[in-house]
């Protein structure tokens, strides 16, 4: 199920022209009402439920109806982000919740090496090889058809 907005939490990011959900969404789907200052999905059928929106959200105004291989039916899920994890409460339609809190980063912000720390490799664009291969696969050299 795609996102959507709870209207009454959104404050649009404090009416500032980009919302946190514009900024983060994969799929560029959400955007800002400028007369009503309320953020929107202006494509749900696009939406690929990757929850980014729902956890960049600082007014928890975003939320996805989540499939049953997600979580169970009937329930909801609500992330709490912080700096250095994230916190998973499911509430079950039995009344009982769960929260799980993970990690959200194991390196400071903006430490982390693009391409993993492998450097690129001697390919061009006309080489069937990857950025970081050989080295990411930890072999000197690739097997290649013969032409």
């Amino acid at each position: 199920m795609p996102s959507f907005v709870i209207t009454d939490k959104c404050d649009g990011c404090k009416g500032q022209d980009r919302t946190a959900c514009l900024y983060i969404c994969p799929n560029d789907l959400m955007a800002l009402d400028t007369k009503k200052m309320k953020a929107y999905n202006r494509e749900p059928a696009m939406c690929w439920e990757c929850y980014n929106c729902v956890k960049i959200c600082p007014q928890q105004a975003i939320d996805v109806r989540g499939y049953a291989d997600f979580m169970p039916l009937g329930a909801s899920v609500v992330p709490l982000r912080g700096t250095e994890d994230i916190m998973w409460t499911v509430k079950f339609r039995d009344g009982n919740v769960k929260r799980f809190k993970f990690p959200i980063r194991t390196t400071p912000e903006g430490s982390a090496p693009p391409d993993g720390g492998y450097g690129y490799g001697p390919g061009t664009l006309d080489d069937n090889l990857l950025a970081t291969e050989p080295a990411s696969l930890k072999a000197n050299e690739l097997w290649t058809l013969g032409k």
